[in-house]
């Protein structure tokens, strides 16, 4: 069974629809899952928690404030496999588009590193009026998957859509989940590299750039939840540096960075190279900091870095797919396309400032080209989404690729 030893965590919102998940619960623990249920308030007035937690086998939780629950917030998303909100009431689905955190299950939510499935529940009227669906849109930007409630009879009586799925459904939603995208790296190693590096000019002083390291880190935590094991080599960056999961091997210079990839680069089926690499570095690095005196202003003379895409682009074998990014303010398909044939890459991916991307933001706009001539445009999305979206293109070309 495809949900065995799966860990499913399950928040409930306001609705009528919660009583189906006690059904769902029950379902999921026969097909060998362990389910863990976060409730808001209003939800209890639906269904009850000692129930759910009969049949779970796991105490539910519901207030952020309880003593046995303020730390939990952080480490149930860490510990799930998959976060599944159901059902998803209109007034939950615009705190989570909006970022609200008055509750354990939005804290849940935006605490969460695994991935997010919402089955939505609400009449017909709220369902199709324009706030929602742009509530849901913010949603699917950031990555979270949308169950499509069905069409039947609602709560007020009335006949139409936006009834939840029901929960052989929502079963059959998560085993194909688990059996395609989730498993879709299973067996894979994937080789990532993350944020700036830093080229010292003296004890105190260096060359770098505004790197924040976000993009390669969702890029990391989307294989490590697909399935694969990962390898993060990460410069210096303010984020944290633990990642469950994933294996984090910590490095400062472009040349440190060159040496960890080539340690990893030929044990590895893909290679992610989403790192913002010093172009240059100083010729010669002070042993003693460089002081401000005099009317001597002293010369620092530069030399290029080591080209890791590159490199790895001259020693990949057939079988391995290797991807790096480019980051243009000017001729940004044409530099893009060079960078894909010089380096001998399979994938670029194109970052344009000119496209309001900006540093440290948590969302990004690309373009990806392949060397077999496709040019794949998305709009702009959170870079969990925007991970997902790199990843999908790799395996649609897997036939080709062999993975």
């Amino acid at each position: 069974m495809s949900l065995q030893n799966k860990k499913i965590l399950i928040g409930i919102s306001g609705s009528i629809a919660a009583y189906k998940i006690i059904h769902l619960v029950r379902l999921l623990v026969k097909q060998g899952a362990e389910v863990k249920v976060v409730m808001t308030a209003a939800a209890k007035d639906f269904v009850s928690p000692l129930v759910l937690s009969t049949l779970s086998k796991n105490e539910v939780l519901t207030d952020i404030f309880a003593a046995n629950t303020w730390a939990n917030h952080v480490q149930l998303g860490r510990w799930a496999d998959v976060m599944l909100i159901a059902p998803l009431s209109c007034n939950t689905l615009a705190k989570m588009a909006n970022g609200h955190c008055d509750n354990l299950l939005l804290s849940v939510y935006l605490s969460a590193t695994c991935p997010v499935i919402a089955a939505p529940a609400m009449d017909e009227d709220m369902w199709h009026h324009p706030s929602t669906h742009r509530n849901l849109d913010l949603l699917k930007k950031d990555g979270v998957r949308i169950i499509q409630p069905g069409h039947g009879e609602l709560a007020s009586g009335l006949y139409g859509d936006g009834r939840m799925e029901e929960p052989e459904n929502i079963m059959a939603f998560l085993n194909s989940y688990f059996k395609t995208e989730a498993g879709s790296l299973a067996g894979k190693k994937v080789l990532v590299t993350a944020g700036p590096t830093h080229e010292a000019i003296d004890p105190v002083r260096f060359i770098g750039n505004h790197s924040s390291g976000k993009m390669g880190i969702a890029l990391a935590k989307e294989c490590r939840n697909r399935g694969a094991e990962v390898i993060l080599v990460l410069g210096p960056v303010a984020l944290p540096a633990e990642y469950a999961g994933i294996t984090v091997v910590k490095v400062t210079s472009s040349d440190e960075m060159y040496q960890a990839c080539h340690d990893h680069f030929e044990k590895v089926d893909i290679a992610l190279m989403a790192a913002a690499v010093a172009d240059y570095k100083p010729e010669t690095v002070s042993e003693q900091k460089i002081k401000k005196a005099g009317e001597t202003t002293p010369e620092l003379k530069l030399v290029k870095t080591k080209d890791i895409l590159k490199s790895l682009g001259a020693i990949k074998s057939e079988s391995q797919v290797l991807l790096g990014f480019a980051l243009e303010t000017n001729n940004e398909k044409v530099n893009a396309l060079e960078k894909l044939k010089t380096k001998n890459a399979d994938f670029i991916v194109l970052n344009s400032l000119n496209d309001g991307v900006t540093f440290g933001s948590d969302v990004n706009k690309v373009t990806i080209f392949t060397k077999w001539g496709t040019e794949i445009p998305f709009d702009s999305k959170s870079k969990t989404a925007v991970a997902s979206d790199i990843i999908n293109t790799i395996i649609d070309h897997s036939k080709t690729l062999s993975i």
